[in-house]
This record gives C-alpha cells, sequence and structure tokens, in this order.
C-alpha cells in the first residue's frame, strides 16, 4: 500500500507553531494549491491543511510567511473525533520534508514591495525580450 502525496502551492498565512504538554513541536498551516484547469476562465485551488512535527515543525514556523511558494511532501491522513455535534472529521497531509521554493527576496519581488527599489514582479519579466533586439540563436545551439 502506498500513501503519498507531494503538492506546490502557497501558504495562506503564516504556520502556527505550538507544542505538545511533553514538549514536541507542531506546526500547522494551509497550502493553495491551484487545479489543473478552469472553471468559466477562473481558476480554482484546493486549500489543504498541513502538519509538520518536531524539527520541521520549527523550521517552517521560523522561515515559512504567508504567500510564500512551497512544496510539501508527505502522507494524507483523516483523523475523527466525537464531539456535541456528533462525529467529526478533519482530511490533513503530514508531512515529512517541507521546501522553501523561493528566497525572501524573490517573495518580495512576487508580491511587488514597495520598499524594495524598482520593484517589478518576477513573473512580469520576460526572459526572452531584449530591449526589442532580436535574438541570434544558431542551429548548432538547439537540442533538436
Amino acid at each position: 500500500m502506498l500513501n503519498r502525496v507531494v503538492l506546490i502551492g502557497r501558504l495562506t498565512a503564516d504556520p502556527e507553531l505550538k507544542y505538545t504538554p511533553t514538549g514536541v513541536a507542531t506546526a500547522q498551516f494551509t497550502l493553495a494549491v491551484d487545479r489543473p484547469f478552469t472553471n468559466n476562465g477562473h481558476r480554482e485551488a484546493d486549500f489543504l491543511k498541513i502538519v509538520t512535527w518536531r524539527q520541521l515543525a520549527e523550521t517552517t514556523a521560523t522561515y515559512l510567511k504567508k504567500g510564500r511558494l512551497t512544496a510539501v511532501e508527505g502522507r494524507i491522513q483523516i483523523r475523527r473525533w466525537e464531539s456535541d455535534n456528533g462525529t467529526r472529521y478533519i482530511t490533513e497531509i503530514v508531512a515529512d520534508n517541507v521546501r522553501f521554493l523561493e528566497s525572501n527576496r524573490e517573495q518580495n519581488q512576487i508580491q511587488g514591495d514597495p520598499n524594495e527599489p524598482n520593484h517589478r514582479r518576477q513573473y512580469d519579466k520576460d526572459p526572452f525580450h531584449d530591449d526589442g533586439q532580436p535574438i541570434d540563436i544558431s542551429d548548432d545551439d538547439l537540442p533538436f
């Protein structure tokens, strides 16, 4: 049997760090992951609960911030408990690997940080635009 999931998305809020009564660190955050299709021209996203433990929890709480592009690898877990309103369920991802996919500087550029001089969103830059000049590429440079 196999229970593995790999997700790439952006944090909807800063991670929330807590400690169990025995002193074990745990952090929770929500990852917004775009769906690969649109609905009437609008892209939809899934908002997935992520849980990390121990050193990984402390690291994610320290370095991850709202809006940061992040990759998460882990397993799906469904917890069940009884409450006054009946049986309750929650589906979450228990992460055993979290990758920070952009630096703080890149994050500032993507969000258009007004404190950055001449800020410009990273994805607005055209890597093939060279001030209107044609790009000269030899056929020998092409891999196909």
